[in-house]
């Protein structure tokens, strides 16, 4: 597909059923993932990078994940059990993944004060992770989103996509999620943007 990509976000071992963090059946779509590979000449992945102490981790308050929050300076920030360690096993992509030709690997949520769902802005909205300018660049102008989870980094990177000006399609079979509410909520959210969905069958093959 002309001036399109796929973007594979935070297919992590730690987001995998037995990680610290996992989505469930997160691991059902690593395989629709590789099959999405054969049909998109551009591939870009993420990886989501803590260093340890991080301010998304509930140990690093000493509260409790997911129901806990703290403040920071760019608002609430909701906690997590510690995840995707920068360097641990935890953070390596998932094992499965066959997708020899991706052309960036693009690490975030590196920033010991700053969360990252997004791929594109961190939790402040400003502060910019370059892979807008690297589709750019690239002349991509059509994004089209898989990964884990749909209520967080994919729909939010989703989001932003969209309001950088990029053409959003989330790849719905190839998502998975945390919440089914929080979920709902986020594919209202895409509605309102004009993120649009589809399931990997609708997809013209290469």
């Amino acid at each position: 597909m002309a001036n399109a990509a796929l973007l594979v976000i935070d297919v992590q071992q730690d987001f995998l059923p037995k990680g610290s963090l996992a989505v469930p059946q997160g691991d059902e779509v690593i395989p629709i993932i590789n099959r999405l590979g054969g049909k998109f000449a551009e591939i870009a992945m993420t990886q989501d990078w803590h260093p340890a102490g991080h301010i998304s981790f509930a140990s690093t308050h000493g509260k409790q994940p997911f129901t806990d929050t703290v403040e920071a300076a760019y608002g609430t920030q909701a906690l997590w059990p510690d995840h995707t360690i920068q360097s641990t096993p935890g953070a390596e992509l998932a094992a499965g993944l066959d997708l020899p030709h991706a052309g960036l690997i693009l690490r975030k949520g590196f920033r010991l004060n700053i969360d990252s769902y997004s791929a594109f802005l961190e939790n402040d909205h400003s502060t910019c992770t370059g892979l807008a300018g690297y589709f750019r660049e690239k002349s991509i102008t059509d994004l089209y989103l898989c990964g884990l989870a749909w209520d967080y980094c994919v729909g939010f990177s989703a989001l932003d996509g969209k309001q950088l000006g990029f053409n959003i399609t989330v790849i719905t079979d190839a998502v998975r999620g945390i919440d089914p509410k929080s979920m709902a909520e986020m594919s209202r959210r895409w509605q309102e943007a004009g993120v649009r969905t589809v399931t990997s069958e609708a997809l013209p093959g290469r």
